[in-house]
């Protein structure tokens, strides 16, 4: 076997999701989840040659731990003399990256210094990649940045109306997130819908439990929902998007909630799960809303309403649309809410398919409306695929 297998590690507060890809082919020699980290029962769970396996962490064992578990899997598993190169997803790049990088000391204080912006995700990154570093110490270490593909958005798009010198001292803007997913699913539109590089108008809708779109003109991020950072814009499973700025202010006088109670609030206790009061899970949702649940139906239709008003608006940037793009655990496999929100952008002249609505689910990509242009089209991501090309292109450039 040659050497052209890449690690891939996304680390997250609690949890480090990991596979090891073959660059050549996109197959999977491993695959899996280390979640719980640094809580009670963490565990990893781990796919290899079909087979689906299990190893119980110790209860507070965090990603160090984890990771060397990870590494003894892989050698345990025969992997290790394949390996070329680790990539990292970092969350948050700031202005500081364009594009991914190898790792260096410089590299790491950028993302450092980043982290105050992401103080949830940029620390956890950083743990896995200090923690890789000394693992596979010969390898190249690669960072592949979430913010890195809208890096293209004009000023117009990414400032906001507040003071310049809050941007041009703090770097505070609208950065964008679920980069590498909206570049991946992008791209393989134009490959299936045969779409000019050069003249090509496609929204993305990114949507799991964090969730995002991007209007992509010609291949390149032009505007995007999320911020300065990932609350910004859509419903999601847990996070309000958008809101009136003037509700931080409201309860805190008025309702003596501290700075800390209110970004908890809306990042942990709102989107779908503060509507329903039921779950952030969009499918106990939608099960409860077929039943007859008032405020599970509400909550699927304020989701669908603020996704399909974004949706629209981001034609203004666009000057059109030639396909409109629908990826995330919700949009790879919720016909319901696709359906809801191609039927509220019919004046665009979208047209569901029911038949190729529901085929489109669980893995299966395809268009899911009656005509090809413009077209509503299912497309999984593979955000890891991404990150090992990346990886795999720039530690072959060493």
């Amino acid at each position: 076997m040659s050497s052209s297998h890449v690690l891939v590690l996304n680390c997250g507060s609690s949890s480090l999701k990991f596979a090891i890809i073959d660059i050549n082919s996109g197959a999977e020699a491993l695959s899996g989840l280390a979640e719980r980290l640094a809580e009670q029962a963490p565990l990893i769970k781990y796919k290899h040659n079909g087979s689906k396996q299990c190893i119980d962490l110790n209860a507070g064992d965090a990603h160090q731990v984890a990771i060397k578990q990870l590494v003894k899997l892989v050698k345990q598993l025969d992997l290790a003399q394949n390996l070329i190169a680790v990539g990292h997803r970092v969350v948050h790049g700031g202005e500081h990256f364009t594009k991914s990088v190898l790792i260096n000391d410089n590299v790491i204080d950028a993302i450092k210094q980043t982290s105050v912006l992401a103080p949830l995700h940029n620390p956890a990154n950083l743990l896995g990649i200090t923690a890789a570093q000394h693992a596979f110490e010969n390898l190249p270490q690669i960072a592949v940045f979430d913010t890195a593909f809208h890096q293209t958005m004009d000023k117009h798009a990414f400032l906001y109306a507040i003071p310049y010198a809050l941007y041009t001292e703090h770097g505070i803007r609208r950065y964008g997130f679920h980069g590498t997913s909206h570049y991946y699913v992008s791209t393989q539109a134009h490959k299936i819908l045969g779409l000019s590089h050069d003249q090509s108008r496609v929204i993305s809708a990114h949507l799991g439990n964090g969730c995002s779109v991007a209007a992509i003109k010609n291949g390149k991020s032009v505007d995007t929902s999320m911020g300065l950072t990932p609350l910004e814009g859509l419903v999601m499973g847990t996070r309000s998007g958008d809101i009136d700025p003037g509700l931080f202010s409201f309860l805190v006088n008025q309702l003596n909630y501290t700075a800390s109670a209110v970004d908890e609030l809306l990042n942990k206790k709102s989107g779908l799960l503060g509507i329903s009061e039921l779950s952030n899970d969009c499918r106990a949702i939608e099960e409860a809303a077929a039943q007859g649940h008032p405020q599970a139906t509400l909550a699927l239709d304020i989701f669908c309403y603020r996704l399909a008003k974004q949706i629209a608006a981001f034609v203004v940037p666009l000057g059109g649309l030639d396909a409109l793009i629908f990826t995330g655990g919700i949009g790879e496999n919720s016909d319901v809410i696709r359906s809801k929100v191609v039927n509220m952008l019919a004046f665009l002249g979208l047209n569901i398919d029911t038949d190729k609505n529901l085929a489109a689910r669980f893995g299966n990509q395809g268009v899911i409306t009656s005509q090809i242009q413009p077209c509503a089209i299912v497309i999984p991501t593979n955000e890891e695929w991404v990150i090992a090309t990346d990886a795999a292109t720039i530690a072959q450039e060493q």
